[in-house]
């Protein structure tokens, strides 16, 4: 594609050649088939991710294999860098990486190589992400679906992400974000009968209706759900879920594997997880009739005294979310060694306050950002 054509596809850029000549920290990240990243800062402070065509890998060698002529290698390969960077230029939304600029310039014999300047993230790993709260893997499916929601909704049209993998996203401040889009399509495929709509997974394989218009029903959104139901919320959403949550739960997780919803039910039903959960809705049939006395000692906390329990916010204690100070005694007394807790001043994304349980208060020390709780009997 010529390098004018892309300009004028494009708003001008907030960052070009001048900021990335002056990029600072340059430390390389990983690099798939045809792209390398590095990550740098930006006008001193501004970290971001750096793309550009990875010239020692799978694509452009693949070409050289067949005596292309490295410059026709790399504009073949620069396509999917081109094409990622107009669709996050077209799909704006909070789940989407965004798109800083981009920058063209001489790099050795090869005219005009593209860099393209995006927000940076973090590696989606899914065995840490197993070691989280269940608060925080949730929000991971949460903004999943709502971007797949986006997607299937999108002013493109419904648009698919063909190499579906945890690999192509990536987490920005707690947020799943999509961030390799080179491989998206917004192409439904035709059909004459219903056999021509076979979907094929490792474990499952589904037809689906071919429309009156020639097209497979819904197949985008489909694909899309399905691969967020087999590589995330199979893993991520029941699993150490509060007790209550988890039959609505188990539903969702159910039909999104049969794909029994579309995105519109599965988006619904998983924002009225979110609300019974940030109401303190789920906690309505618990009984909530505490079995020993507690004393309130404002103003104070208690520094050590810890204990380590799981799924925690803090490596080396028990710091979990609470919806109110009810709840708080009611998970107090599901650990035998706790004999204290104490509210933070701080409060995770549901807005659910920080609670460090603790097994002893023998010393209480002051701090005017904290309340401590006291076991005196039972």
């Amino acid at each position: 594609m010529p390098r004018a054509k892309v300009e004028l596809a494009l708003e001008p850029p907030a960052l070009g050649c001048r900021q990335l000549r002056r990029a600072a920290g340059l430390r390389y990240l990983g690099s798939g088939y045809t792209k390398a990243v590095h990550r740098a800062a930006l006008n001193r402070s501004l970290a971001v991710a750096l793309k550009s065509v990875d010239l020692g890998g799978h694509d452009v060698q693949r070409c050289a294999e067949r005596a292309g002529p490295r410059g026709d290698c790399y504009r073949l390969a620069s396509y999917k860098l081109v094409k990622e960077m107009i669709l996050l230029q077209r799909l704006r939304h909070r789940n989407v990486l965004r798109l800083y600029g981009y920058c063209y310039q001489d790099s050795n014999d090869i005219p005009d190589t593209l860099t393209t300047i995006t927000e940076l993230g973090s590696p989606l790993e899914m065995i840490q992400l197993l070691q989280t709260s269940w608060e925080d893997r949730f929000r991971i499916c949460l903004s999943l679906v709502r971007l797949l929601h986006y997607l299937a909704h999108s002013p493109l049209g419904s648009v698919t992400l063909l190499d579906f993998r945890p690999r192509q996203f990536v987490i920005v401040d707690g947020e799943l974000k999509v961030t390799d889009l080179d491989d998206a399509s917004i192409e439904e495929s035709s059909c004459t009968s219903n056999n021509d709509c076979f979907m094929e997974f490792p474990a499952r394989n589904f037809t689906l209706p071919c429309s009156v218009e020639a097209r497979c029903q819904n197949m985008n959104e489909k694909r899309n759900l399905y691969n967020a139901y087999r590589f995330f919320f199979t893993y991520l959403l029941p699993h150490s879920a509060p007790s209550s949550l988890r039959p609505l739960l188990d539903v969702i997780v159910n039909a999104t594997g049969e794909l029994h919803w579309g995105i519109d039910e599965t988006l619904a039903q998983l924002e009225r997880v979110l609300y019974l959960y940030k109401s303190g809705k789920y906690l309505q049939n618990a009984t909530r009739t505490p079995k020993a006395e507690y004393k309130r000692v404002p103003d104070a906390t208690i520094p050590d005294e810890n204990y380590r329990c799981w799924p925690s916010y803090h490596h080396k204690g028990c710091l979990l979310s609470v919806f109110d100070i009810t709840e708080a005694i009611e998970i107090c007394e599901s650990y035998s060694q706790c004999r204290a807790f104490v509210l933070t001043n701080q409060t995770t994304w549901t807005g659910r306050q920080l609670v460090f349980f603790k097994k002893d208060s023998n010393h209480i020390m002051p701090d005017p950002d904290e309340i401590t709780y006291v076991k005196v009997t039972g």
